[in-house]
């Protein structure tokens, strides 16, 4: 792993953080749902109020892989937690550390902020990351349901009358 590096996202990664995107949605079979535009990413990531983040991880300056992650709240335990959204290495950079490279700088991150929670999402078919998050000692949550509620779900609830 000594000749992987991890580095902060800039503004100047937004172009290659899209095509990572894209081809982690390609992967999980749902190409058509990508809407982020390079603008969007630089907004959304690199402006002043941004809240979430990125790593990348490169091999001789070549940018192989990314995460994105922001930090969340444990009521329970009176500390912030960090959220890995997205994690994505390049299939030619598979099995050479990248990924538990990324996961250790977010663990570093974690531990610095005093995080007491490092959680994400797998899809349930994705066997080869379930096996991975396993050989890092993660533990599947069971007793949890996810839900999501989509833009326009938002918008119909928020402005939906009393």
């Amino acid at each position: 792993m000594t000749d992987l590096t991890i580095r902060a996202a800039t503004t100047a990664d937004a172009s290659t953080i899209l095509q990572f995107i894209t081809e982690l949605a390609i992967f999980e079979k749902a190409e058509d749902e990508v809407l982020t535009s390079v603008e969007m990413i630089k907004q959304t990531l690199f402006s002043t109020d941004a809240k979430a983040h990125a790593l990348i991880c490169e091999r001789e300056g070549k940018a192989i892989g990314f995460a994105v992650y922001f930090y969340n709240y444990s009521t329970w335990l009176g500390k912030y937690g960090l959220y890995l959204e997205d994690l994505y290495v390049t299939p030619e950079a598979r099995r050479s550390g990248a990924g538990k490279a990324l996961f250790k700088a977010l663990a570093k991150i974690a531990a610095s902020n005093d995080c007491g929670r490092f959680e994400w999402s797998v899809l349930d078919w994705n066997t080869p990351a379930i096996k991975f998050y396993e050989a890092l000692n993660a533990q599947a949550k069971t007793e949890w349901i996810g839900y999501r509620l989509t833009e326009q779900q938002i918008t119909a609830l928020a402005t939906q009358a009393e």
